[in-house]
Parts: C-alpha cells; structure tokens; sequence
C-alpha cells in the first residue's frame, strides 16, 4: 500500500471517528438537558417531562401532580376493560366440567343434612330424578351416587356392597332406564356397607387388611358395571386395587367400564358432613377387637407431597382413566402435580367440608357466595383439574348462564 493510500484511508477513519465522537456528544447534550428539568423538580412535588402534555382528568383533591413513569411494558392495559379480559382469560368453566355428588336412601322424602344446607338424602325413586332432571335442565349430565345403607344390612365383611339387588345398584338401573344418556360415576369402597366404618375389612388386631379388601372391592365395581355404570370410581386407597379392579372388568366383559381412581385421597379433617350423610366414620372398637379411630394407614398424610407422584404413577400404569385428588381447595398443588406429570385427565373432589364452609359464610353474610363459589370452582380449573365433584353443581351451572 502506498504512503498516499494510507494516508487517504486514516483521514477517512479519523473522519469517521470524529463524527461518531460528535453524534455522541450530541446525544450525551441532549440527555442531559432532558435530564435537566427532573433534577430541578426534584424539590417540588412535580415531575416534569419535556415535550409532554399531561392528559385532563378530574381526580381527587390532593392527588399529586405527576408526569407518567417511563415503562414499556404496563400489564394492566391488557385488562382495562370487560372486552380485554374476555379474550385474554385462560381459564373457563363450563357444567360439563362438573360432577354432581348425590346421598340416596331407600325412602321416598328428602332428608336434610345437617353439616351441609340445601343438600339432603334423596329418595332414590323421587328426588333423585327430579334432582337429576333439574341437573341435566342446566348442562349437568354427570353425577356420582352415594347410597345411605341401612345399619342392619352393614358387616364387618360389607357384603352388601356387591348385592345385585343393593340400594346402589337399583339406583343405577333406574337413572339408566330413566336418562339413558346419563353419565354415572360410583363409589368403590366398602366403608358404606362396613359395620366398623373402614374402606376395608378390620382385622381384630386392628389392621386394614389390603389384598382381601381388593377381592371384595372388584365384586362391587363389577356389580355396578353390571347394573349401568359408566366409570367406577374406586375411594378406598388401598393398593394394587386399580389394577385388580381393571383386570375384573374386562373378565366380566366391561372392557369400555371406565377407572377414575382417588389417586391422592388424604386423610383429611374436611370430610366430616360427608361421613355425617352417610354414617361412615369408625366406630369404637369392642371386646376383643381394635378398630382404627381414622384412615391414616391407607389415606394420605396431608403434610405429603411427592407421595401422591408415587400414588398417580401405580395408577396410570395399572390402567386408570381418571386420575383425582381429594380434597381440592387445600390441594391445589397436588392438583397442578399430576396435571403436570400426566396425559390423563384429572378430577378433584371440593368435599362436604369445603362446601360446608363456604355455605355457613354465605349464610352469615360474610361471603357473597356466587362469587366466592365460582372463585373457588375456577381456582380449582386453574389447577389443572378437567372435572370437578361439586356439591354446587347445579347452582354453578345456573350462575355460569
């Protein structure tokens, strides 16, 4: 390169240099005197911009005067108005999300429940259907029913369970022949018909024995299958029963019978108004015979939570359909966990207790319970939950018109 060449190309760096130097000079001028007029203001109790004209509007006396902060991003423009969060809302109710639990007895009158207002024992002949009719009327088309047995048909073995001819089984052949297009969920579990209150046969030294409960446990969820039931719904949280229950039905050829297993079912302080409706909780034990005063060998400890991965796991693997947790407003990120770690969909119980409370608030006026109900509902969607057991679902239903 010659000495001229050089040259000419270091004047044209040079005079690249200079200008960008003055560009900078120039931007570094022009933010300091935009800067300017905020450093003055500092003393007052305004903030000026430059070149900025605050927009009119009537505010309270003693608002301060101020200029707008300088942000790109403001979350609340996406939710100024009705319109907005419409179509920005994530999650969305709907009654097919709900499953209506229902208390049925061998009667014919409706027999309130203390613990749980607006909720009674139905004749499974006479309110049941007018319930069911009224469900269906607001886009509730599921349910799942829980018999009341009689205390001198309950044994220490719950044989009842799996009578063909059992308040429960004669109610599912009643709904079918009645809403043939009705989707029935059961209970699996013996503590309906169990005279020691358990979900499973007591041995005399206490015990909860598993694997003979599970025998007993797939005579029943066959006989439902057998009397019209679409999905049984195995409460019981004894092991290895989803896959026992599985390989029955399709022994018995109700290969299409579907499995929403209570995957993570904790022994919970929530379930008082439930065992009141049916008369399940544990009795004392007798002469010669211990029973368990509560579930905690065989329902989850509430302070767990990787347990239940463990439990969904077992399930899925053994062929259930559904997975749920119980109970579901003190559960929500159990509820999330197996949403999170499966493709199955997931249920979630909002149990008597959890009912029970928002109820009493209402009444007290404490709640609006329209919206603390719905809250709770859509908190529980939220979640991940795709169906929930409600005993609100058919006021749910109606508000959500």
């Amino acid at each position: 390169m010659s000495f001229s060449m050089l040259n000419t190309h270091t004047q044209v760096v040079l005079s690249k240099t200079s200008a960008t130097s003055g560009l900078q000079a120039k931007k570094k001028a022009s933010v300091s005197g935009r800067c300017q007029p905020i450093v003055k203001a500092i003393q007052t109790d305004e903030l000026v911009f430059p070149d900025f004209t605050p927009m009119s509007k009537a505010s309270p006396e003693g608002t301060p005067k101020v200029s707008p902060l300088i942000m790109p991003s403001r979350p609340r423009r996406n939710r100024k108005n009705a319109t907005l969060r419409a179509g920005f809302s994530e999650t969305h109710l709907s009654p097919a999300n709900f499953i209506l639990p229902v208390f049925v007895h061998d009667g014919e009158e409706d027999i309130p429940i203390g613990a749980m207002p607006g909720v009674n024992r139905l004749g499974w002949q006479t309110g049941l259907l007018r319930d069911v009719a009224e469900a269906r009327a607001r886009g509730v088309n599921s349910l799942v029913v829980f018999p009341k047995t009689p205390d001198h048909l309950k044994t220490p073995t719950a044989e009842e369970a799996f009578n063909p001819d059992g308040l429960a089984q004669r109610t599912f052949r009643l709904l079918k022949k009645k809403f043939p297009d009705l989707y029935i969920y059961t209970d699996v579990a013996l503590d309906p018909y169990n005279s020691d209150g358990h979900d499973g046969i007591v041995r005399d030294d206490g015990v909860i024995m598993n694997d003979e409960t599970v025998h007993y446990l797939c005579k029943q969820a066959v006989s439902q299958a057998e009397a019209g039931a679409d999905c049984v719904s195995p409460s019981d949280m004894m092991d290895g029963r989803v896959g026992a229950i599985r390989a029955a039905l399709d022994s018995a050829g109700f290969p299409d019978v579907s499995i929403m297993s209570y995957t993570a079912k904790y022994a919970s302080a929530f379930y008082g108004p439930f065992r009141e409706a049916l008369s399940s909780a544990p009795v004392e034990g007798s002469a010669g015979r211990v029973i368990p005063p509560n579930k905690k060998t065989y329902q989850q400890d509430p302070a767990n939570y990787r347990e239940s991965l463990r439990e969904a796991r077992l399930d899925e693997a053994e062929g259930a359909d559904i997975m749920m947790v119980k109970p579901a407003g003190a559960y929500l990120d159990v509820i999330r966990l197996l949403r999170d770690n499966t493709t199955l969909p997931i249920s979630a119980y909002q149990v008597s207790g959890e009912y029970a409370m928002l109820k009493a608030a209402a009444e007290r006026g404490m709640l609006n319970e329209e919206a603390a109900v719905m809250e709770s509902l859509l908190s529980i969607k939220r979640a991940g939950a795709d169906l929930i057991l409600t005993y609100y679902a058919k006021e749910a239903a109606q508000w959500l018109q």
